[in-house]
């Protein structure tokens, strides 16, 4: 057995000895060499011109993938999004059943989004895009181009209650004093969009509440007709979400339902 420390002595002294001579090797390599060896350069710019009228390629691209990351809370901030998934939220629960699921709901509320917002993103694609593009406008006189399209489709859909509750509340900065609001499109955009969504959310509880109304009757009717009849031991569910399902088919009610949700916005 003392032979098996000395056998790791001398494996370890080699690799020692090995690693030294490497070590050596590239010092003498690196102090051979020409101080104007050629290498691998990596230039990372943002490219554009000198001048300050106009933005760098570099940097519209960074500022497309800023907006792009931020298109979620976008899009449910300031369109009919909003609206759309809580009403369809409210009918699956109104009858009791886990169907259509989560994807589907949102997958059909964002091409109904399309639908409704086509006529707005149209014109902020002609108004604001196009001339970008064309470098007609600057990146500034864009944004405010595209802001009011929307900006005008929000107010439209906002109570005049929500909004002034978030302008009584806005912070007051001495520094900056609030500008002097003597039209619609000198309304801050920071209180104009959480007072927008505040409206949607309010009209798509409203909407949810006419939906719940007759199936919440169905279940009442239901349950009478069963605890009087004595079958205590029979869930009511069982008999009240087969009834709901075929009262919706029905009565129309996604085409119906569909039909309202778009003419709302109308």
């Amino acid at each position: 057995m003392h032979l098996i420390p000395t056998f790791l002595s001398r494996r370890t002294g080699k690799i020692l000895l090995g690693c030294l001579l490497t070590f050596l090797a590239c010092s003498i390599c690196q102090a051979s060499a020409p101080p104007t060896a050629p290498g691998v350069q990596l230039n990372v710019s943002l490219g554009g011109t000198n001048t300050g009228t106009e933005v760098s390629t570099g940097l519209q691209l960074l500022l497309l993938f800023t907006v792009l990351s931020l298109a979620p809370s976008l899009l449910v901030m300031t369109t009919s999004f909003t609206r759309l998934v809580v009403v369809l939220s409210f009918l699956r629960t109104s009858l009791s059943i886990q169907q259509p699921s989560s994807q589907v709901i949102i997958a059909l509320s964002l091409f109904l989004t399309g639908f409704i917002m086509f006529p707005i993103f149209s014109q902020i694609h002609r108004e604001a895009l196009v001339p970008l593009q064309e470098k007609k406008i600057e990146l500034q006189t864009a944004i405010q181009r595209a802001s009011a399209p929307l900006k005008q489709f929000m107010l439209k859909h906002t109570r005049e209650k929500d909004l002034h509750l978030l302008l009584s509340m806005m912070p007051k900065d001495p520094a900056n004093p609030p500008p002097v609001i003597k039209s619609p499109a000198d309304l801050p955009i920071q209180a104009v969009i959480p007072a927008f969504m505040i409206s949607e959310l309010r009209t798509a509880f409203q909407m949810g509440f006419v939906i719940f109304l007759p199936f919440l009757v169905i279940d009442m009717v239901v349950s009478s007709i069963l605890m009087a009849m004595g079958m205590m031991m029979l869930p009511p569910m069982m008999v009240t979400m087969p009834m709901k399902i075929l009262v919706f088919i029905l009565a129309d009610g996604w085409n119906i339902l569909i039909r309202s949700l778009v003419q709302s916005f109308q």
